[in-house]
């Protein structure tokens, strides 16, 4: 048994509706501009020809019904919402149509965002990750086995901010379907149990505030909440 110099973190995990066990979460996984919308509200163009992704760190999950202080270094927070998904096979170099096999469970889940410093990333040319990569900045309600959520599109997808509607859409407006984001991702990466993949966001992120309740849901899936808490 190896010993360690200090406690290895602890595992992440979100819950799995009719399962006693949870899903622990190793890579995240998130696709940007993924809505024609949400592209152009951000002012960038929309790349038809592939997805493109960042990345966030099992540390920055964290579960629905939770309260996120406020995070430091930034002065403009903004919520996504978007639809997950977790890898139930290893997957390497398939097809869409293999991929599609390979999702265990779909869930709701919001990006939260440094928005001001991700945009300085964007204008310094430099990589997302103060602005995308932080305590809380992947939050994961209770995941649906992929056969009794079905086929992707009809399903409405929103988000509410102290009762308000912020964001509705529908997921058949993914630029890139959840088949093609695997089998592209899967180009690059051995993609196996413990990956959770976030599609991508609609239009009308917006920021949030101390006090702010997040609330949102996708048809089928169980709905996701976060409260804003002050800052630490």
């Amino acid at each position: 048994m190896t010993d360690y110099l200090f406690e290895p973190p602890e595992v992440r995990s979100i819950p799995v509706k009719g399962e006693a066990a949870e899903y622990p979460v190793g890579r995240i996984f998130c696709v940007g501009r993924n809505y024609a919308a949400h592209a152009a509200e951000m002012g960038a163009e929309v790349d038809r020809e592939a997805p493109f992704y960042f990345t966030k760190s099992p540390q920055a999950a964290l579960a629905s019904g939770a309260t996120l202080p406020y995070p430091p270094g930034t002065a403009d927070l903004h919520h996504e919402m978007e639809l997950a998904l977790v890898i139930g096979k290893p997957v390497f170099r398939v097809d869409a149509e293999a991929a599609a096999g390979a999702i265990y469970a779909y869930g709701c889940a919001l990006d939260m965002t440094r928005r001001d410093l991700q945009q300085i990333g964007k204008d310094k040319r430099r990589p997302w990750d103060l602005g995308k990569d932080f305590e809380g900045a992947a939050v994961f309600a209770p995941l649906t086995r992929a056969a009794e959520l079905g086929e992707i599109g009809p399903q409405r997808i929103h988000l509410e901010v102290n009762g308000e509607t912020r964001q509705d859409a529908h997921l058949g407006e993914l630029i890139h379907s959840v088949p093609e984001v695997i089998a592209d991702l899967s180009k690059y990466y051995h993609l196996q149990p413990g990956d959770v993949i976030m599609t991508g966001t609609p239009a009308g992120v917006g920021a949030v505030v101390a006090g702010d309740r997040i609330t949102g849901g996708i048809d089928g899936l169980d709905p996701i909440a976060l409260t804003i808490g002050p800052a630490e």
